[in-house]
């Protein structure tokens, strides 16, 4: 990293954070509003160690993004139940649920890292006007295509993996603009209420289909969530102009990104720990085996099953609400490792475990750890990066994140088909354990980094 000049005293406040211009009612952050939230900061810390930190909620723009996306995440979480339940019925087959998981990750993965490079050459706030609204459309057209009852798998497929495409552009454009809204010091509390808004979303969203589809019908699940995605689609118009803050002669490109991370041991480092974690320790695919025949669940299903699914879960959402604590740590990569050999940890005891409730536990506890290390590494990938890179660098988290889980289903079948489940999921996080150890000494850049020693940020996002 180089070293930072201090801000230009001749910049406006607005064109020291990439704003053209001074808007109306931006995201930006008057000197006003900046001191009353400095005000705001001082009496919540004063009062509250450990319940979530809401300072980033102080900022209009932020404000409008997350709560407009605490409609949206319920609504994403209805489709992916329609979409699965409506395949298996039409087919009876959980094989084709299992392609159709697959044709959604394929778009993810490719244009993943495509939409991290556009991201990172045109304006941010267009592009997540275009994509929500592709993905609303492409939600509209579910609902239309069983509302007609066309019983077309193919159709489904298609529409689906259209919408994962907006979908890989959106999130990491989205994830892109956060730094040029909030205050950089202010990221890590933002990064923690969006994951905690994810597992919010993740835990109510499928009991919610599952108390929907019997009232309303499968296909109103999808006519919901195109509905939720205009609350996303206000916030983001209300955004000022967010345009690449450098001069571009030409599009951003994605092999440029690749070797970007090469050269940036700590930012290549986070993916590796987190590449680790989700491969050797996320044995969601072995559930309902290990409902059935471990815990006595019911064949099909019953609450064991739906247990262990919401378990990681809500500890997400446990660690969110005690998450005031985050933002105040500035040995994060210490806090990455430490969260990620805590997975490991609660992985292991849970393939160890014979009683329902120790399981949900020790997911809980999983989850809490791996909130941690996200909302940590999310926060090295904004503000480590320079602006120009930040959409590419939330590119590859995005096909890390996508394409990790699915890798790690398949290692967990195989290894639980030859060896049984405890094998698979104890061993597993005995490796996470291992592996940890073994790359935070390898690759030390993660182990060292300290936000004190961090380079002041240049206005551009630099350091």
């Amino acid at each position: 990293m180089s070293r930072a000049d201090p801000p230009d005293p001749a910049l406006p406040d607005y064109a020291e954070r990439g704003l053209t211009e001074a808007p109306a009612d931006p995201g930006e952050i008057p000197e006003n509003e900046a001191a009353a939230a400095s005000a705001v900061v001082a009496a919540v810390k004063a009062r509250n160690r450990i319940g979530p930190d809401l300072t980033p909620l102080r900022f209009p723009a932020y404000r409008r993004l997350f709560f407009g996306s605490a409609i949206t995440v319920v609504g994403s979480q209805l489709t992916a139940v329609a979409v699965q339940q409506e395949i298996f019925s039409l087919t009876g087959s959980s094989t084709w649920v299992g392609v159709a998981s697959l044709v959604a990750l394929v778009p993810l993965i490719i244009f993943g890292l495509i939409g991290g490079a556009v991201a990172d050459t045109y304006d941010r706030r267009k592009l997540v006007i275009i994509t929500s609204t592709g993905i609303g459309v492409t939600a509209a057209g579910l609902w239309l295509q069983a509302h007609l009852q066309l019983h077309s798998v193919a159709l489904i497929m298609a529409l689906l993996a259209l919408q994962q495409l907006f979908f890989a552009v959106n999130q990491p454009t989205r994830s892109a603009i956060i730094p040029r809204i909030i205050p950089i010091e202010y990221v890590p509390s933002a990064n923690t209420l969006n994951f905690t808004l994810f597992g919010f979303g993740v835990l109510v969203g499928p009991l919610l289909a599952g108390i929907l589809i019997p009232l309303i019908g499968l296909q109103w699940l999808y006519f919901v969530d195109a509905v939720t995605l205009l609350a996303v689609l206000y916030a983001v118009i209300r955004l000022p102009p967010i345009p690449p803050l450098r001069e571009r002669t030409g599009r951003a490109k994605v092999l440029d990104g690749l070797s970007f991370l090469r050269t940036r041991p700590l930012l290549l480092m986070t993916f590796v720990v987190d590449i680790i974690a989700m491969f050797f320790g996320l044995p969601r695919a072995l559930f309902p085996q290990m409902a059935e025949q471990t815990f006595g669940g019911p064949p099909g299903g019953g609450i064991q099953l739906g247990l262990l699914n919401a378990g990681m879960a809500i500890g997400v959402v446990i660690g969110g609400l005690t998450g005031g604590w985050i933002h105040r740590v500035h040995r994060q990569g210490v806090a990455i490792v430490i969260a990620i050999l805590v997975w490991g940890a609660s992985m292991t005891f849970l393939g160890l475990s014979t009683a329902i409730w120790v399981a949900v536990a020790m997911l809980a506890v999983g989850g809490w750890a791996d909130m941690v290390s996200a909302a940590y590494r999310s926060t090295i990938l904004q503000v480590e990066v320079s602006d120009d890179m930040r959409g590419r660098m939330q590119g590859v988290f995005t096909v890390v994140v996508a394409g990790g889980p699915r890798l790690a289903d398949l290692a967990h079948g195989l290894v639980a088909g030859a060896f049984g489940t405890a094998v698979a999921v104890a061993g597993g996080g005995v490796l996470v354990i291992v592996l940890t150890v073994v790359a935070a000494r390898l690759g030390p850049s993660l182990w060292r980094y300290d936000t004190r020693h961090r380079s002041a940020a240049q206005p551009d996002g630099t350091t």
